[in-house]
């Protein structure tokens, strides 16, 4: 079954599924996660994320500042 793309909300554009790059800043520190599932707009670029993976972003964010951690890589992929 094909259904209709989903439509961008700042642009009108098609969301595709794919991967993104999430950065985090918290003043102490950074967190870099890669290869976020995401839809991202073929027109403007933004990256939209599922609740449950942004659950999980704020949780590697959370868990980096509680261990006072200056600098986070992580892949999701792996």
């Amino acid at each position: 079954m094909i259904g209709k793309a989903a439509t961008c909300p700042l642009c009108g554009g098609d969301l595709v599924q794919g991967t993104t790059t999430f950065t985090a800043d918290f003043g102490a520190g950074v967190v870099v996660v890669r290869h976020v599932p995401a839809e991202t707009c073929d027109l403007c670029g933004e990256a939209w994320v599922a609740n449950a993976i942004a659950e999980k972003l704020e949780k590697l964010v959370h868990e980096a500042k509680t261990d006072s951690r200056q600098f986070e890589v992580v892949d999701m992929a792996a």
